[in-house]
């Protein structure tokens, strides 16, 4: 049996004539960019996920940089992000200026430890920007509580935690401006590049979209140097299609992870996912981990299962930052993780019999 990594087809098939429909609406309108697509998905992601405003933006790296410069952060400032994040986390923070500060993980959640964000705080420090890794929400009451007491924005990276919560409030809603991506491969997938930006302030939402459209609010008037960092109007129209279905897709998503669980429970080698009690798992990931990560991955892919590793190299040992002078051993825990982790095949759509099999393969990968 051959099991892909990830697949479209059953949420394509679900929202096939809908997002036709939407194209055919499109077209027909001859209004192709910042239309009311754009602003009716504004709405819509506003209402999903629980804020004041969201703004649309070209991706979700843009979205992240966007979120600080609308905070004032740059040259000169420090922004704590995790030590395992995916590199656009800290691009942004480059992008604006700013410098990134390593912050280690949780080794049971895998999301960015409040206590080693105490550690790195210095009178540079600017924001936190915690990331809410896997499709698992971060310990955000406590990041919040931190923030507060060192007087310093939050920027949430919620570009793999749609619908997740911590302490039963959603993510992308605790920070003071919140940054997502659309990517095609996200809960709420685009098809294309899209991201966007949430918060409850006026004031910041209205800064978002003057720097997203080159500075300005009113043609020809350009307030700032800004950017051209709009969202596709066609891709803010199908968002709003699958809108409608993530709470299906996300429940089926907790489903299929829940089966992984319980097939792989007391599998001596593997580490499973955790869940921290007081926040949810959406599953965007299903990342296990062992010492023999390497050779679980081509056993797998041996039998025909497509496995993906998140990530294998820690963003302070990408090429990238060699001019900062960062060495291996520098942030341990993101190295461990790098090492050992290994995401297995979870999508919606997925079979019960599928998710069966790669357990199946697993098992046998570790008996004696």
């Amino acid at each position: 049996m051959d099991v892909p990594f990830v697949s479209f087809t059953a949420q394509n098939e679900r929202v096939a004539e809908e997002s036709k429909a939407v194209f055919a609406r499109f077209f027909d309108s001859q209004y192709y960019v910042l239309g009311n697509m754009t602003k009716q998905f504004e709405e819509d992601y506003a209402r999903f996920n629980q804020v004041k405003h969201a703004v649309g933006i070209s991706n979700g790296l843009d979205a992240l940089h966007l979120a600080l410069k609308v905070l004032g952060v740059g040259p000169g400032d420090e922004v704590i992000v995790p030590s395992n994040t995916y590199i656009a986390t800290n691009l942004a923070v480059e992008m604006a200026g700013a410098t990134p500060v390593f912050a280690e993980p949780d080794m049971r959640t895998y999301n960015i430890s409040p206590a080693q964000i105490r550690n790195v705080i210095s009178p540079k420090t600017k924001a936190i920007m915690p990331v809410h890794l896997y499709g698992q929400a971060c310990e955000m009451d406590e990041i919040m509580s931190i923030a507060k007491e060192a007087s310093l924005f939050v920027v949430e990276d919620n570009a793999q935690g749609h619908a997740a919560s911590f302490n039963g409030k959603q993510t992308g809603s605790f920070g003071h401006v919140n940054a997502t991506s659309f990517y095609p491969t996200k809960n709420v997938g685009a098809y294309g590049e899209a991201g966007a930006i949430t918060t409850d302030s006026d004031e910041w939402a209205q800064l978002s979209k003057v720097w997203r459209n080159y500075g300005s609010e009113k043609r020809y008037h350009n307030m700032y140097k800004g950017y051209n960092n709009r969202i596709d109007e066609l891709q803010a129209g199908l968002l709003s299609v699958k809108l409608k279905y993530i709470a299906e897709w996300t429940a089926d998503r907790k489903r299929i992870g829940d089966r992984y669980l319980r097939n792989l429970a007391g599998t001596d080698g593997l580490v499973l996912p955790y869940t921290h009690p007081e926040a949810s798992h959406v599953y965007h990931l299903f990342v296990v981990r062992c010492d023999r990560r390497d050779e679980l991955q081509s056993w797998l892919d041996q039998n025909g299962v497509k496995t993906v590793i998140h990530y294998p190299i820690p963003p302070h040992l990408q090429e990238a930052y060699k001019s900062s002078g960062f060495k291996k051993g520098d942030y341990p825990m993101a190295e461990m993780l790098a090492e050992t982790s290994l995401s297995l095949p979870l999508f919606p759509g997925i079979s019960d019999d599928q998710v069966d099999h790669v357990s199946d393969l697993v098992q046998k990968f570790f008996k004696p």
